[in-house]
């Protein structure tokens, strides 16, 4: 499996590259986050700059996704001048990224799960990335999704998987753990398909942790995303009970909520989502946080119907 590249231990940090791929998305803050500059090349240096940090810093998993903007074409052209031959790259098909890199586009991307998608998808990401495809995702798999039961699909999958690429699936809605126990019953000539699961997973957010537990446990790696709820548990916008715990550790936000993360047995990676490198030095300073379990768990005053959360979700502008 592809991701046995990642050390299988302690758990880590990764880069993902959503809020740097395309000049929208619906992070809180970006307008501060980012230069009033939103072109290609400029939101490609800025990429690169994160890259070379992130890496500096020891990070060597980036996800990325076909939905992303340039993120992909970006990450190819920083592997090719660069060369770390260490780094594992993921990536995700199902999303098709319609957004003609406006900031107001009345669509930003379209979601279709179906064969066809994932043959032109697998096409366009081995295009661009060459032979560093590690991991490749469902994006955003939900329970009504017809790639629950697209047979045809999974032996496609099951080719790839075959061929060295580890197949995974990320999760979206607040019915991700009845997805992911679904998701993981699929096999493919005796043989599971899916080797890793990507959700979200945060102190507002916490209902597919049982779930992701019970995938860890299968032999799945578990990847985090949204530990900062777009922006919600990030500086600024955080709830008193995350503030106040930064401030007893002489820390910040997202510290706190990255630590959370990394506090969970289950958890291999957690993404950060920086838009800075000021922002990325920031949240890997949750590797070095020494709290106590107490202290490390999602506060239950916190805690969001996944209903409630998912909607408030839908509702963030793209900025």
């Amino acid at each position: 499996m592809a991701l046995d590249r990642l050390p299988n231990g302690a758990p880590m940090i990764g880069l993902g590259l959503a809020a740097v791929g395309r000049p929208g998305y619906i992070n809180l803050g970006r307008a501060g986050d980012l230069p009033e500059d939103r072109s290609v090349p400029a939101l490609a240096q800025r990429t690169h700059e994160l890259l070379d940090a992130a890496y500096a810093a020891g990070v060597r998993y980036v996800d990325t996704a076909r939905s992303y903007g340039r993120a992909e074409q970006f990450l190819a052209d920083w592997l090719r001048t660069r060369e770390p031959s260490d780094v594992v790259v993921g990536s995700k098909w199902g999303y098709t990224y319609t957004a003609g890199w406006r900031v107001d586009a009345t669509v930003h991307e379209t979601k279709e799960h179906s064969l066809a998608t994932f043959i032109r998808q697998l096409a366009e990401t081995r295009e661009l990335l060459d032979g560093r495809l590690d991991l490749y995702q469902i994006h955003s798999l939900t329970p009504d999704s017809p790639a629950l039961a697209d047979t045809a699909l999974h032996r496609a999958l099951a080719d790839l998987r075959d061929s060295g690429v580890t197949v995974g699936f990320s999760t979206s809605g607040p019915h991700q753990a009845d997805t992911i126990d679904a998701a993981l019953d699929i096999e493919v000539a005796g043989q599971s398909l899916f080797g890793s699961v990507q959700s979200t997973w945060n102190v507002l957010e916490s209902s597919a942790g049982p779930a992701l537990a019970r995938a860890r446990a299968r032999g799945c790696r578990v990847i985090v995303k949204e530990a900062m709820a777009n922006g919600r548990l990030a500086c600024g916008a955080a709830p008193e009970p995350v503030a106040a715990l930064a401030r007893e550790q002489d820390t910040t936000p997202d510290v706190i909520a990255l630590a959370a993360v990394l506090a969970q047995p289950w958890v291999d990676v957690v993404l950060s989502g920086a838009a800075t490198v000021a922002q990325l030095h920031s949240n890997l300073a949750a590797r070095h946080l020494a709290l106590t379990p107490a202290q490390l768990a999602p506060p239950a005053e916190l805690g969001e119907p996944p209903a409630d959360y998912w909607q408030h979700r839908a509702t963030l502008p793209w900025a």
